[in-house]
């Protein structure tokens, strides 16, 4: 540690000092904490080897060192070679005058206060959805009894076989369509709640998912195996990963890779809860990305990235989750896409 710093061993703060060629010179043993990072392993390095998505961080230190005082980064999303998701920071960059050491970067972790409010509004947004698609299946429901019932007695009046194929679609689409609604109703029925394992539930997705698309299409694991069971609906967090899975297989249109990954989460509020523990499952691919312009309305119902696609997936998959008093967000970028399933495990409060 340069010795004109002692102070900034004992702070809370991350602190992390640049020289004047822009290496770091200094990591305080609070940003060796948060990031995962060794000092001594850094120091005299770029800030590339200790970070990724650098972009507006760079922004920052050039706008410091431009005016010559403090700029402030409010939300920084920077990823580090030791974590799997990138971590959300305010970031406040400013010049100093010690020796050869030139920017002192101070950095605050926000990703607890952004995700609370982030799952508030996943609340009343589920709420919201949940409205909306009753009504929805409820006024589509009834004109398609109607219409399906039309076709039938057009088709009893029809002479030519070659007509009633037209018929026939009439009455297949109905189907159809009316099967969707019933799929529409579905969150409001109860759950049904008992010991699973979370891993039982991947490979039947992955198995399903493979034999739709057999080839062009890979799907590894990586599990850890020795995670406790759940208390949860079988059936209904099936549906929520073959939901992503599907989406992010059709997005590669079905050419690509798609990675299963669970892991343990400790210390971690969910719905408003703290919980000790709980379960993370991790849908990545490497496909095209989620357009940015979808990111705030992607759990929205009706809204998709696809010309052919119903936008009822995603959407579905969040209320099943929060029955589950779980969370579910994601991070995009082209080449990543990564779903976070976050469940509670069931000896720290089991859904109601």
């Amino acid at each position: 540690m340069p010795n004109n710093l002692p102070t900034l061993e004992h702070l809370a703060t991350a602190i992390i000092v640049l020289d004047d060629t822009a290496r770091i010179a200094y990591l305080n043993p609070a940003a060796e904490n948060i990031f995962g990072l060794s000092n001594t392993n850094l120091v005299g390095h770029p800030l590339q080897h200790a970070f990724t998505n650098t972009e507006k961080l760079f922004g920052a230190i050039q706008s410091a060192l431009a005016s010559q005082s403090s700029h402030i980064e409010h939300e920084l999303a920077l990823g580090t070679h030791t974590h799997s998701n990138k971590l959300l920071l305010s970031c406040t960059a400013t010049p100093v005058q010690l020796g050869k050491h030139a920017l002192l970067l101070e950095f605050h972790t926000i990703e607890r206060p952004l995700k609370l409010a982030r799952e508030e509004q996943m609340l009343d947004q589920t709420q919201a959805n949940r409205l909306l698609l009753r009504n929805l299946a409820h006024e589509i429901k009834n004109p398609l009894g109607g219409i399906r019932g039309a076709a039938q007695l057009l088709e009893q009046e029809l002479e030519k076989p070659a007509l009633r194929e037209y018929t026939q679609v009439v009455i297949q689409e109905a189907d159809r369509l009316r099967s969707l609604m019933e799929k529409l109703l579905t969150p409001q029925h109860a759950p049904h709640f008992s010991a699973l394992n979370i891993h039982e539930v991947l490979e039947r997705v992955r198995s399903v998912v493979l034999a739709e698309i057999p080839d062009g299409l890979t799907i590894q694991r990586d599990y850890d195996l020795s995670l406790p069971e759940l208390h949860g609906d079988k059936e209904q967090l099936i549906q929520v990963v073959l939901n992503i899975v599907r989406n992010a297989a059709q997005a590669m249109h079905g050419k690509g890779q798609i990675v299963l990954r669970t892991r343990i989460t400790r210390r971690i509020t969910l719905m408003k809860k703290l919980h000790r523990l709980a379960v993370t499952v991790q849908i990545i691919d490497n496909g095209p990305g989620i357009p940015s312009h979808l990111h705030d309305k992607i759990f929205y119902p009706l809204v998709s990235g696809r010309a052919d696609g119903h936008g009822l997936g995603l959407t579905l998959a969040q209320d099943f989750v929060s029955q589950h008093q779980g969370s579910i967000e994601f991070e995009s970028e082209p080449g990543r896409t990564c779903f976070s399933v976050m469940l509670p495990l069931p000896h720290l409060g089991k859904p109601q």
